[in-house]
């Protein structure tokens, strides 16, 4: 009996199943079980991704690049990314310019004092809208949301005639006592957030602490707010960032002495290039010293 064929036939289904086996493997190593496992696919996620992180990177290492170089490469346009000569003169005039210790100092001591007097008084306001019984509750909350139609612009006149009798004008306190009122940066949207998140709560974890003979501010600092760590963590970083980079209201309220990184930095260009003092006042100047002459 012939068994050549049988052996040719055994043989071609060896290869065959070998080569499935191969190509099965390399299938499950570029596109895995999932699609979204794969190596093919893994591949395309790294490249979009390192594309979104060059677009979001770029103005900063070109901002970099710009700090590094001398005035020749920043005129000769041939010089894209890598200067020529590094140096660091751009960055010591810029730190002594700002006076940059002082300055950054101001800035987190708003920030950080503001941000933490909010997310106490928002907190307690939003809290008492939603679980305790306020006398025109409802009215309340109804003149919190009417703020949000309130440009800062309206108010800042009364607001730089108060600030100027009570002589808080320059210091810390312009910004801290409208905070300690819940009237800070976007304090209406902080006390929405609390009022939304305290309503969620289940009514019986007061029925348990009012059985215990807990008080009402007990019932808030032992159990509301240590629930509300998520709220009181959005609200803080929030307010922090808006109070960081705010700069129309100390425009008006800290024109001298205590000044943040905001207006140092719009002064820093009078510093550096006085040549367009003049120029820039002629633009900036008239709104907000016209502004201050009508409060006057």
């Amino acid at each position: 009996m012939n068994t050549e064929p049988w052996v040719q036939r055994a043989r071609n289904y060896a290869t065959s199943f070998l080569w499935s086996r191969k190509a099965q493997k390399y299938k499950m190593v570029m596109l895995g079980r999932n699609l979204s496992d794969g190596l093919l696919a893994k591949m395309v996620i790294y490249v979009l991704l390192s594309i979104v992180a060059y677009l979001y990177l770029q103005p900063l290492l070109y901002m970099i690049s710009t700090m590094l170089k001398t005035v020749s490469d920043l005129l000769d346009p041939s010089v894209k990314w890598i200067p020529r000569v590094v140096t660091w003169e751009n960055l010591t005039k810029a730190y002594k310019g700002l006076q940059y210790p002082e300055a950054l100092r101001n800035t987190a001591l708003i920030a950080l004092s503001c941000s933490i007097v909010q997310v106490l008084i928002c907190s307690m306001t939003g809290y008492a809208l939603a679980r305790l019984a306020v006398p025109f509750k409802g009215l309340i909350t109804a003149l919190v949301l009417l703020t949000f139609l309130i440009p800062p612009q309206v108010i800042i006149i009364p607001l730089y005639v108060i600030f100027s009798k009570l002589g808080l004008l320059n210091t810390l306190f312009v910004f801290l006592v409208p905070a300690i009122f819940g009237q800070g940066l976007k304090g209406a949207l902080f006390i929405l957030i609390f009022r939304q998140f305290f309503r969620a709560q289940p009514p019986s974890l007061e029925e348990a602490a009012k059985l215990d003979g807990a008080s009402a501010a007990r019932l808030y600092f032992r159990i509301m707010l240590p629930l509300a760590q998520s709220a009181c963590l959005v609200v803080f970083l929030f307010s922090f960032i808006w109070y960081w980079n705010m700069y129309y209201e100390p425009s008006m309220f800290l024109a001298k002495g205590f000044t943040p990184l905001s207006i140092r930095l719009d002064q820093l260009e009078d510093v550096l290039n006085p040549s367009l003092l003049g120029s820039k006042d002629l633009v900036s100047n008239p709104v907000t010293e016209g502004t201050k002459m009508g409060a006057a």
